[in-house]
């Protein structure tokens, strides 16, 4: 038999706090379709993009093993997902680097480090001369997109907290596009959560870039 906790949201559509679910061996992925089977009402909030899982109180991807016995998780993002601190945004005017930094630096007094990219807009692209850069964006779905890359960031790699700035609309060279700032208490996870947020950006939100050069306009689709 394998124990599962509902919190907040996920406990007002079931209606309970705990399941328990006749479970040998399997899959966390598994798992989930069986509380959807208990729990219809669950379904639209089970998907594991948005679901923070935990087994046995330790932080899972839906590939994990549960075996008998086991006690799961099962958490939407934490109250501060949205981002005291740490925050997803989209947006048209230019930010502060040093204010985003700052407004970081307060999300705890065990952040030992802050890891940043900041990407700008640069003058040759494909060896073609570049005058300026028009970003487009599916409103709603991409900072859906990056509020569960800044979640995956925290809790696959252990992070303290996470900001991501995308800006979008028509932007000259020389102006800065996207910016990632990760806390921790240590560099290596920051370094390694930085990396995922930034790959997992070009991956996976609806952003598209188009370059304005002599020779017209291209709409560029691969993300070195």
């Amino acid at each position: 038999m394998v124990t599962v906790k509902l919190f907040a949201i996920l406990q007002d559509h079931a209606g309970v706090s705990e399941l328990s679910l006749d479970m040998r061996e399997g899959t966390v992925a598994a798992l989930l379709e069986q509380v959807m089977q208990k729990c219809p009402s669950l379904s639209p909030l089970l998907s594991p993009e948005r679901l923070m899982i935990a087994v046995n109180e330790e932080f899972v991807r839906k590939d994990a093993l549960v075996r008998d016995g086991d006690e799961v998780a099962l958490m939407p993002p934490f109250s501060g997902g949205s981002g005291l601190f740490g925050i997803v945004r989209i947006q048209e005017e230019p930010f502060s680097l040093d204010r985003e930094v700052e407004r970081l630096k307060q999300s705890s007094s065990s952040i030992g480090g802050i890891v940043t990219f900041l990407g700008t807009t640069r003058d040759i692209s494909r060896d073609k001369q570049v005058a300026k850069l028009e970003f487009e964006h599916y409103p709603g779905m991409a900072e859906k997109m990056l509020s569960a890359i800044r979640d995956r960031a925290i809790m696959e790699y252990g992070v303290i907290d996470a900001t991501i700035i995308h800006r979008v609309g028509t932007l000259p060279v020389g102006e800065n596009i996207v910016l990632i700032a990760v806390a921790s208490e240590h560099r290596d996870e920051a370094f390694r959560a930085c990396r995922f947020c930034i790959d997992e950006l070009k991956r996976i939100t609806p952003i598209w870039k188009k370059e304005s050069t002599l020779y017209g306009e291209v709409w560029v689709e691969e993300h070195p």
